[in-house]
């Protein structure tokens, strides 16, 4: 088990090229910060370029209108609005399907054991994506779809989700709130966009939020994910995890108001990394969602990876 890749890492230059309306949040210059970061820190770490996913993929958890709607309304100049955040440009297609195809490679690798865990740095993000409607800075659900991947081609039985962006993955648990399969599990700032994710949100008991009051620190956070969250997937015995790394909880991120730090970022990446060693021999595949503060990205994006990566010998 040695000779395994400790973690991957991928990205597409197309995931730059979606260009939202000036003064937009989320803006290429994210992917930068996160990749740089990333780079900087971590020189020695593989890259690999991310694949376009198909629309087979995709349609696993979006209807064919969805799917068709993005990737085939021509959009050569200026953007088309979608929702009032979510808005296609000439290179949203593009960047949408590397974005979800970074998921899907990702997942060949880690369950064909090329590597132990991956990270990938794309955008668009992807949560909010519900099956019928893109909508929050979201075209397709990239985690899902990367769910579905590892349900439908490798066979899995058990895989958790764990989402700790500061809005709740409304879209994911959507989609899988009905599939005893999955488990989704949540922490978010309530009340705050998309205004879903309450606690007695359980889809058929596969589901825990814990939403967060404005203005929670570190403490909070903590305490919800050892009380509630992290025990729900112990429990569940993943043979997968797969991470929705929003780092929009950090405290000087313009979208909301919790009060984290990278530390914070650090903290839970590590208590994931543990139980994913407990269940599916350290197996996890992560995927950028928000974060909006292009400093405050770029170290807990650092500090995320640096504890996927960490320990990975001793295994």
């Amino acid at each position: 088990m040695t000779d395994l890749l400790p973690l991957l890492l991928y990205t597409h230059p197309a995931c730059a090229a979606h260009i939202p309306p000036p003064g937009h949040a989320e803006k290429p210059e994210r992917l930068a910060a996160v990749v740089d970061a990333i780079r900087h820190t971590y020189p020695d770490l593989p890259w690999r370029e991310a694949s376009l996913a198909t629309r087979e993929q995709l349609t696993r958890v979006h209807e064919v209108a969805l799917v068709e709607r993005v990737l085939d309304t021509p959009v050569t100049e200026g953007t088309l609005q979608l929702d009032p955040d979510t808005f296609l440009s000439p290179g949203a297609a593009e960047a949408a399907l590397r974005a979800a195809g970074a998921g899907t490679d990702a997942m060949d690798a880690v369950l064909s054991g090329q590597a132990r865990r991956a990270f990938c740095a794309v955008r668009p993000p992807g949560h909010h994506a519900t099956r019928d409607t893109a909508m929050g800075f979201c075209f397709f659900n990239s985690i899902a779809v990367a769910a579905a991947h590892a349900l439908h081609v490798h066979g899995l039985e058990r895989i958790a989700i764990v989402d700790f962006d500061v809005h709740h993955g409304n879209g994911t648990q959507a989609i899988f709130e009905r599939d005893p399969r999955v488990l989704f599990c949540s922490s978010h700032q309530s009340p705050l966009y998309p205004e879903t994710g309450h606690a007695d949100e359980r889809g058929i008991g596969n589901v825990f939020n814990a939403p967060l009051p404005p203005g929670t620190s570190s403490e909070g956070f903590r305490r919800a994910w050892s009380e509630t969250l992290l025990p729900a997937v112990d429990a569940f015995a993943p043979q997968l995890l797969l991470v929705s790394a929003g780092f929009d909880a950090h405290q000087r991120d313009p979208l909301a108001q919790l009060e984290l730090d990278a530390v914070d970022f650090l903290w839970i990446t590590g208590q994931l990394r543990e139980i994913s060693r407990r269940h599916c021999g350290g197996r996890i595949v992560s995927m950028l969602e928000g974060g909006y503060d292009l400093q405050a990205l770029g170290e807990c994006a650092a500090a995320h990876v640096g504890a996927l990566v960490a320990d990975s010998a001793t295994w």
